[in-house]
């Protein structure tokens, strides 16, 4: 088992891309925003240690597994749940709050049991690992209960991180989409959680939409044989986490407006619509947990119009975490996003890269997600012009694992132009992988 405590404080920093320069009357600009936690950090920072001296910091996971009638259909997809779940809590550091969940039509606590959480170690490991035996198949399938049950656990321990895993094999038939989206709303920014879909028969929307509302990763695992690898990446990137809750902290003068915060990288999330107020003219966008990692943000704010020569701050960046108290502590970094008008007609109209690049990934995933449900809906022209530009973007902006998805689903007679043709035969997990991981997407070349 891996050891992933660190002693010291992560470190954050920003770093802001962009073309400052508008055309008399524009307005409105585009930032790249790149946010770079390391680990570790160096004795001696002026922020405020995270975690106390010498310790890594607490967490707690909860481990949901689908046991729904269909987990039977075949056999060995329990087992190789079962199997999964075993490589996830071999891979808990000790010291980490954990408990599995039986998820069906109810959610019942597998391990430890009693309404609480057991603390990682070779004794409760091995003691979790044989109560997964006991994992049947039956029932039918109401993920809200799971998550519920999660967030009750979770929230019983005085931990910093939070986190849970969610794996369904199947639609969540037994409550309606209301109740489900209630559940997540009230989780949210409470937890966070990596859904997977394993075999083909879940719906993608769904398995997306938790890990979407819950700042997680989503995927698909055709091969049930897979899930232990899957399973043991995810809890060592979730024992790798090292600070909760850090919210984008976006501030912007009097007479701006702010179109959309969308996180762009490793994958596309808009994340306009979960702004929380944070005083004058500043709100907060959540990013979740982070460990040593960086991650890409595109800013669009409307600026007022002004003359040549002109010039201001359109916002300022900075990250900060909620304190039980109320307060919050900035993390330390910070960028700032300018608006300078000129007539220097070259100046204005070149677009910085690394804003059109991310353009044309956040294009890309639209374009696959509108082609593949106008697929489905049998309008096969309106299909292959949305797949055929999708094709286009991901090879102009060397998207290459989008594009091997996608040459799956069509025939690609020319991908500069986004000439391509549907395939007649499309194996089921092919298209399903396709838009599971349409919101992935490739870092700007600097």
């Amino acid at each position: 088992m891996a050891n992933f405590a660190k002693s010291q404080v992560p470190q954050f920093s920003m770093d802001v891309y962009q073309n400052e320069y508008l055309p008399q009357d524009g307005r409105e600009v585009n930032a790249i925003v790149t946010v770079t936690a390391t680990g570790g950090g160096t004795v001696g920072s002026a922020v405020t240690p995270l975690h106390p001296a010498g310790r890594g910091p607490s967490a707690a996971v909860a481990i949901m597994v689908d046991c729904s009638g269909s987990m039977d259909y075949p056999p060995t997809k329990m087992r190789n749940a079962r199997d999964a779940t075993a490589a996830a809590i071999d891979t808990l550091r000790d010291g980490t709050h954990f408990a599995v969940i039986g998820g069906t039509h109810v959610a019942k606590e597998v391990y430890p049991g009693g309404g609480g959480l057991a603390i990682a170690d070779a004794t409760t490991r091995e003691q979790a690992k044989q109560a997964l035996r006991r994992l049947g198949a039956g029932g039918g399938t109401a993920i809200g209960t799971w998550l519920r049950l999660a967030d009750q656990l979770l929230n019983s321990a005085d931990v910093t991180i939070r986190h849970g895993i969610l794996l369904t094999d199947g639609r969540n038939e037994h409550e309606s989409p209301e109740d489900l989206r209630a559940m997540l709303d009230a989780c949210a920014g409470r937890f966070t959680c990596d859904a997977r879909g394993v075999g083909t028969d879940w719906e993608v929307k769904e398995v997306t939409g938790i890990a979407s509302a819950l700042l997680g990763t989503a995927d698909i695992v055709a091969d049930p044989a897979a899930l232990a690898a899957d399973f043991t990446q995810m809890m060592e990137t979730a024992m790798g986490k090292e600070v909760a809750d850090v919210a984008l902290r976006v501030w912007t003068p009097v007479g701006t407006a702010i179109r959309f915060v969308k996180q762009v990288a490793p994958t596309v999330e808009d994340l306009t619509g979960r702004r929380t107020e944070a005083g004058p003219r500043a709100g907060d966008y959540p990013t979740g947990s982070w460990g040593d990692e960086s991650r890409d943000y595109h800013l669009c704010v409307e600026v007022p119009a002004a003359g040549i020569g002109q010039e201001m701050l359109a916002a300022r960046v900075s990250l900060v975490v909620p304190q039980p108290d109320g307060s919050v502590q900035n993390l330390g970094a910070q960028g700032l996003v300018r608006a300078v008008w000129t007539d220097d007609m070259t100046a204005s109209t070149s677009i910085n890269p690394q804003v059109a690049h991310y353009t044309g990934q956040a294009e890309l995933a639209q374009a696959i997600q509108q082609g593949l449900d106008l697929r489905k809906a049998g309008d096969f022209d309106g299909a292959t012009a949305k797949l055929g530009r999708a094709v286009q973007l991901a090879s102009a902006s060397g998207n290459a694992d989008t594009a091997k998805l996608l040459a799956k689903v069509v025939d690609v007679v020319d991908a500069a132009t986004g000439t391509v043709r549907l395939k007649t035969k499309v194996a089921e997990a092919d298209e399903m992988t396709l838009e599971t991981r349409s919101t992935k997407t490739v870092r700007v070349k600097k």
